[in-house]
């Protein structure tokens, strides 16, 4: 038994929240361990909460979020309309006016740790600690990046999902 869900999402804080209790009762009722349950809504927040602070412009009011669970697997994908990513520019370049710096899409994030110090960019460093598989790409054809994680589940003893299989 698979089960996998789409979330259209209003580039609000309060819709951060939302998937995260969303993914949480899913997960809980299909019987997956509270320690994974925890790891994985976590990432799932993190990652909505880049599409809500970076995922678009006035025109973009919203973002993505599919959940799937197949198998032993949980896998979560998190799109929004932004800039997205963009390659590893030469040092000298600089975007030339504001709205050039305003719409330069962020650099494909690297593993690697977040400063101390940091007041952001911890998110996806978040992301990476506490999930199995993190994959960060531009969408196909169109604006906007794709965040996409996976976590091998453990089970509660007795959980309904993997008996359905």
């Amino acid at each position: 038994m698979s089960i996998w869900w789409t979330l259209h999402l209003r580039r609000e804080a309060a819709s951060v929240p939302l998937a995260r209790r969303l993914l949480l009762g899913t997960m809980e009722t299909a019987g997956v361990d509270p320690d994974i349950c925890y790891d994985l809504s976590v990432a799932l927040s993190e990652a909505c909460a880049n599409a809500v602070e970076h995922g678009g412009d006035a025109a973009t009011d919203d973002y993505r979020v599919t959940a799937y669970i197949d198998g032993d697997t949980c896998r979560i994908e998190v799109t929004d309309s932004g800039p997205g990513f963009r390659r590893a520019a030469p040092p000298h370049t600089v975007p030339h006016t504001a709205t050039d710096r305003a719409l330069t899409p962020a650099p494909v994030p690297t593993p690697a740790q977040a400063p101390a110090f940091a007041e952001d960019g911890r998110g996806l460093f978040l992301i990476e600690a506490l999930t199995d598989h993190v994959q960060y790409r531009n969408r196909t054809g169109r604006r906007g990046a794709v965040v996409s994680f996976d976590k091998i589940l453990k089970w509660r003893e007795g959980a309904a999902l993997p008996m359905a299989s």
